[in-house]
C-alpha cells in the first residue's frame, strides 16, 4: 500500500469579491497616474501643510478635471499601515475635488504622524491644506 502524503492538498478558494463602494473610490479622471505629473505639481505648485500631510497645489494648467495623486513613503509604517492611510486620503480627498478648480493637479504627501491619525483628523488636514494652497495661488 502507498503512503499518503504528509500534507493535504485543498482546493483554492477564491474569496467572494466585492465592488468597493462607489462613495469611496476617486474617480479615474481624477488620480494622477505618471511620475512626469507628480514632479510637475510639486515643482510648480504651492505648498500647505499640517501634522499629517502636506498638499503640493498646482493652478489650472488646462481644461479637463482635477486630479489628485498620493505619496506615502515607508517612513509612514509597513505595508500594511501605508495603504490605509493611502484608502483614507483617497476617501477624504472624494470631498474636497470639488472645490479643486478645472484642470489642477494636487499632491497629497503623507507624513510618519498619519499612521496613527483618525479618519476624521487625515480628512480635516486635508481639507486645511487644501484651503490653505488655493488661498496661495489666489494672490
Amino acid at each position: 500500500m502507498p503512503a499518503a502524503p504528509s500534507f493535504r492538498l485543498v482546493a483554492a478558494r477564491a474569496a467572494p469579491s466585492s465592488p468597493p463602494e462607489p462613495s469611496t473610490v476617486l474617480p479615474a479622471a481624477h488620480r494622477l497616474r505618471r511620475p512626469q505629473e507628480f514632479s510637475a505639481t510639486v515643482r510648480t505648485g504651492v505648498r500647505a501643510g499640517r501634522s499629517t500631510l502636506v498638499v503640493h497645489l498646482a493652478p489650472a494648467g488646462g481644461g479637463g478635471p482635477a486630479k489628485v495623486g498620493f505619496v506615502v513613503s515607508k517612513a509612514v509604517g509597513n505595508a500594511v499601515i501605508r495603504n490605509l492611510v493611502k484608502r483614507r486620503l483617497r476617501a477624504a480627498s472624494l470631498r474636497d475635488v470639488g472645490m479643486l478648480p478645472a484642470g489642477s493637479s494636487v499632491v497629497v504627501r503623507a507624513l510618519p504622524a498619519s499612521a496613527t491619525a483618525s479618519f476624521d483628523a487625515l480628512a480635516d488636514d486635508l481639507g486645511g491644506a487644501l484651503r490653505s494652497a488655493l488661498r496661495k495661488t489666489a494672490r
